[in-house]
C-alpha cells in the first residue's frame, strides 16, 4: 500500500469514490491531475513542465495572451529585429551580360524565346568543358592547367545561369528593367527638329509598354485623331518594367513566414516610390512633346481664330440686328408720321369739304328764301315762312340747288306752283318710308305670332327686357356705395342693399347690375360732355363788358357742342321773327379791351381743361378750346406757352 502512496494521481471521479483517490498503473510515466485531466494543450504543458521545461512553456503562453495592440508593439520590435537580421541583395561585381553570353547582344529585349534556346543549345555544345579538353591539355603545367579548367567550368556556368534567367519570364523582366537604358527627356527643340528629336525618345521608352505595339509619332502630315490617339496612349501608359534596388531584401534569406512577409513589404515601399520616379518621367516627356508638336499648336491657333472668328460673327450679327431694330423702329415712326399726316390732311380735306358744303347749302337755303320772299308776301298757295323752312330743313343741297335753278326767272305763280310740288314730293316720301316701316313691324309681328312656343318664349323675353328700368347715374353709385358698405359675408345681403338704393330694384335686377353695369369701362367719347356738366360755372362781372363776353362765349360754346346738328335744326329755331339765319347780328357796343386778353375764370376753365383732355387724347386742342369760354385753338396755344415760360422763369429766379 506505501507503495501505492508513492505513485503519482492521474485521475480524480467523484463519482466512483466518495473523494477518495484512485490509484492506478500503467506502463508509463504516472502523471498527478487535480481535478480535470489534462487534454490538448494542457496535456502538452503539464508534459513540458514535468520534463523542466515549465518555465520556458508559461513564457510562451504569456506571449499568447497579449492584447491586440502588445500583439502590434511585438510586431513592430520584430520588424526591428528583422531589419537588423535581415540581409540585402549584394550587388557583387559588375553584372555579366547574359544576352552577350548566349550570343543574342544584338537582339537583346527583342530576342524571342526559341532563339534563346536555340542559341544556348549551341552555346552549351561549344562552351561545354568535355569540348574544351584541348584546351587544358595544351597547358604545360598543373596550374594552368587546373587554371583553365576552372575557366572553362565557370564560364559553362554562366551560360547556364544566363539561360536560367532568360527563360524565365519573371527573372527576364528583372533583368531587361536593370539592362542598359537611356532615361533622358527632350525638354526643347526647334519646330522642325520635333519629329527627330521626340520620336526617338518615345520609340525607346515604347519598350517598356504593357501594350504592344505602341502608336508612332507620325510626321508633319498626320491626322489629327491619329495625333490625338497617340497622346491619349501615352497619357494612360502603363509600364511593366521592374525596379530592384540594392537596397532590397532577399527573400530566399528570410527566417520565417514573418520575416518574409516583412520583407516583401519592405520591398513594396522601394518598387512603389521607383514607379512613381518612372511615371512622372513619361508624363514630362509627354507634355514636353505636346507643348512643342507644331500640329498640336496649329490645332490650336486654329481654334483660337474659329473662337475669335464666332466671337466677331456674334458681335455683328448683334450689331446688326440692333441696326435692323432701329431701322425698323425708324420705318414704323415715319410710317405712323406719314399716316398722322396723312389722317390730318384727309380730317382737314374732309373739314374743309364740310365747311364747303355747308356754305353752299347756307347758300342754297338763303338762295330759296329769298326767292319764295315774294310768294310768302303774296300767300300764293298758301305758302307760309314753315313751309320755306320745312323745305329748307327736308331737301339736300342739291334738291334745293335743282328747286332754285328751276324757279330761277319764273313768275311767281309758276314759283309757288314749283314750291308746292317739292314739299308735296318730300311730305309724300316721307310718308311711303313711314309705310314701309310699318309694314316690316307688321311682318315681323306676324312671324313671332305664328312661330312656336320657343319664338314666343324669346318673344315675352325681349320684352320683358324692354320693360326693364335702365339704371341711373345716382343708383350706379349708390350700387357701388352699398356693394363696398355691405361686403361678402353679410347676412340676406343682397336685400340690405336693395333696401339701401331705394329705389324698388329687385334682387335680381342688383345681381345683374353687378355683371354687367359695375364693370362697365367708362366711355371715353363722353368725358368731355361729363366734364362739361361737373365744370364749375365762370365767376360773371357786372359790367356791359363782360355781360357782351359771356354772351359771345355762351354763343361759341353752344355752336362747339352742337356743330353736328346745325345743318338739321329747322330754320324757325334759329330767328324769333321767322327772319333768315344769316340775318346780321345786333349792333352791340364795340370792345375795348384787348383779344389776347384773359380773365381768371377763362384760366380756370384753361386749367381744368388740359386736366381733362391729357397729351394722348384725341384733338385735344379742339376740345380743350371749346371748354374755354371765348378762345380759340390759337390763343389757348399761346396761353400755354406763356404759362410755362412764366413758370420756368419764377423757377429759375428762385
Amino acid at each position: 500500500m506505501e507503495s501505492k502512496k508513492s505513485c503519482l494521481l492521474i485521475t480524480y471521479s467523484q463519482e466512483i469514490i466518495d473523494g477518495v483517490p484512485l490509484y492506478v498503473s500503467s506502463n508509463c510515466l504516472p502523471i498527478k491531475a487535480l481535478k480535470y485531466e489534462p487534454a490538448g494543450h494542457s496535456f502538452h504543458a503539464a508534459a513540458m513542465k514535468l520534463l523542466g521545461l515549465g518555465e520556458q512553456e508559461d513564457a510562451e503562453t504569456d506571449d499568447h495572451s497579449v492584447s491586440s495592440d502588445d500583439k502590434s508593439q511585438d510586431f513592430n520590435t520584430a520588424s526591428d529585429t528583422f531589419s537588423s537580421k535581415g540581409k540585402k541583395k549584394s550587388s557583387g561585381s559588375q553584372q555579366q551580360d547574359h544576352y552577350a553570353l548566349l550570343g543574342l547582344g544584338h537582339l537583346r529585349f527583342l530576342a524571342t524565346e526559341d532563339q534563346i534556346r536555340k542559341s544556348y543549345r549551341d552555346m552549351a555544345l561549344k562552351h561545354h568543358p568535355d569540348k574544351q579538353a584541348a584546351l587544358i591539355l595544351a597547358e604545360t603545367t598543373e596550374e594552368a592547367k587546373q587554371a583553365k579548367k576552372d575557366e572553362i567550368e565557370s564560364h559553362f556556368k554562366s551560360i547556364q545561369e544566363a539561360y536560367e534567367v532568360l527563360i524565365d519570364p519573371t527573372k527576364r523582366r528583372i533583368y531587361d528593367s536593370t539592362d542598359e537604358f537611356d532615361d533622358d527627356v527632350p525638354t526643347d527643340c526647334a519646330p522642325q527638329d520635333f519629329f527627330k528629336v521626340f520620336g526617338p525618345a518615345f520609340m525607346r521608352n515604347g519598350r517598356w509598354s504593357v501594350t504592344q505595339p505602341i502608336p508612332s509619332l507620325g510626321d508633319d502630315a498626320t491626322p489629327i485623331d491619329e495625333v490625338d490617339k497617340f497622346y491619349n496612349f501615352w497619357y494612360n501608359f502603363k509600364s511593366w518594367r521592374e525596379f530592384p534596388d540594392d537596397d532590397e531584401y532577399d527573400l530566399e534569406q528570410a527566417e520565417s513566414r514573418e520575416h518574409k512577409r516583412w520583407m516583401e513589404r519592405q520591398n513594396a515601399k522601394l518598387q512603389e516610390k521607383a514607379k512613381k520616379a518612372e511615371y512622372a518621367r513619361v508624363r514630362t516627356l509627354v507634355e514636353n512633346a505636346y507643348k512643342k508638336d507644331p500640329r498640336i499648336q496649329r490645332r490650336k491657333d486654329e481654334e483660337k481664330a474659329e473662337k475669335q472668328r464666332r466671337k466677331e460673327a456674334k458681335y455683328l450679327a448683334k450689331k446688326q440686328q440692333e441696326e435692323e431694330v432701329a431701322r425698323a423702329a425708324e420705318e414704323e415712326r415715319k410710317r405712323k408720321e406719314e399716316e398722322a399726316k396723312k389722317a390730318a390732311e384727309a380730317a382737314l380735306n374732309q373739314k374743309k369739304l364740310k365747311e364747303k358744303e355747308k356754305k353752299l347749302l347756307r347758300k342754297e337755303k338763303t338762295r330759296l328764301r329769298t326767292l319764295a320772299a315774294p310768294l310768302v308776301a303774296e300767300s300764293h298757295f298758301g305758302l307760309s315762312d314753315e313751309d320755306v323752312e320745312t323745305a329748307c330743313a327736308s331737301l339736300d343741297m342739291e334738291q334745293l340747288k335743282k328747286l332754285g335753278d328751276s324757279m330761277e326767272g319764273k313768275d311767281a305763280a309758276e314759283k309757288a306752283r314749283l314750291l308746292s310740288s317739292a314739299l308735296h314730293k318730300e311730305s309724300s316720301s316721307k310718308e311711303a318710308k313711314k309705310s314701309d316701316a310699318n309694314s316690316v313691324e307688321g311682318s315681323a309681328l306676324k312671324s313671332n305670332s305664328t312661330g312656336g312656343k320657343a319664338t314666343q318664349g324669346s318673344s315675352i323675353l325681349n320684352s320683358y327686357e324692354k320693360k326693364e328700368r335702365p339704371w341711373g347715374k345716382e343708383e350706379i353709385e349708390m350700387l357701388r356705395k352699398a356693394m363696398q358698405k355691405y361686403p361678402k359675408g353679410t347676412s340676406r345681403r343682397w336685400e340690405v342693399i336693395s333696401e339701401f338704393i331705394g329705389t324698388g330694384r329687385s334682387v335680381e335686377e342688383i345681381l345683374k347690375a353687378t355683371k354687367t353695369v359695375l364693370l362697365q369701362k367708362p366711355d371715353s367719347t363722353k368725358a368731355f360732355d361729363s366734364f362739361l356738366e361737373k365744370r364749375k360755372p365762370a365767376q360773371s362781372i357786372a359790367s356791359p363788358l363782360s355781360t357782351r363776353d359771356e354772351t359771345v362765349s355762351s354763343s361759341t360754346e353752344g355752336a362747339g357742342t352742337a356743330s353736328s346738328k346745325a345743318a338739321a335744326q329747322p330754320a324757325s329755331s334759329q330767328t324769333a321773327n321767322g327772319k333768315a339765319a344769316a340775318d346780321p347780328v345786333p349792333d352791340v357796343a364795340p370792345s375795348v379791351t384787348d383779344p389776347d386778353a384773359w380773365t381768371e375764370a377763362q384760366v380756370l376753365a384753361l386749367v381744368q381743361a388740359l386736366k381733362a383732355f391729357p397729351k394722348d387724347a384725341s384733338q385735344r386742342w379742339e376740345r380743350v378750346a371749346a371748354a374755354v369760354p371765348g378762345k380759340t385753338v390759337v390763343q389757348c396755344k399761346k396761353k400755354v406757352a406763356a404759362m410755362r415760360e412764366n413758370f420756368r422763369s419764377k423757377k429759375a429766379g428762385e
